[in-house]
């Protein structure tokens, strides 16, 4: 049982192996949560526990990337969930960011919503930034 709250969240993030030196054709995936420790994701690949990865969410600017091991790979309906944990835990900003992206898909959602309007990750991203993250409080 994990200790960190999870954010549910649809957030696209790029994953590549450090086994596998070219990146897949497929490297784009969506996570399914997020805490300050690590994510969950689905994909069509299957990671044996304890392969190593980079994750990058590339939208946010500058863009978070971050080192992960695999803690746990399930089958899925066709499709494999991992679990990740990141190596550096001690990366204040690396909170900081995992907690915008969470407002970020929140207000993707909202303005669709409440407007109608259909936005981008980046579009969203952008637009939250200019509004709201001068008002981010600091981890």
């Amino acid at each position: 049982m994990t200790r960190f709250f999870r954010h549910p969240a649809n957030i696209p993030i790029e994953v590549e192996t450090h086994s596998q030196p070219s990146p897949a054709p497929d490297k784009t995936h969506h996570t399914l949560n997020l805490s300050i420790k690590g994510l969950a994701f689905r994909c069509n690949q299957a990671f044996p526990p304890g392969e190593l990865v980079g994750i990058k969410i590339p939208f946010v600017r500058p863009p978070f990337e971050a080192e992960a091991r695999v803690i746990w790979c399930k089958p899925r309906e066709g499709q494999f969930e991992l679990g990740v944990e990141f190596l550096d835990q001690d990366d204040a900003f690396m909170a900081r960011m995992v907690e915008q992206v969470c407002h970020i898909e929140n207000y993707k959602k909202a303005v669709h919503r409440s407007e109608g309007r259909l936005l981008s990750s980046e579009e969203a991203a952008n637009e939250w930034i200019s509004k709201f993250a001068s008002k981010f409080p600091c981890s």
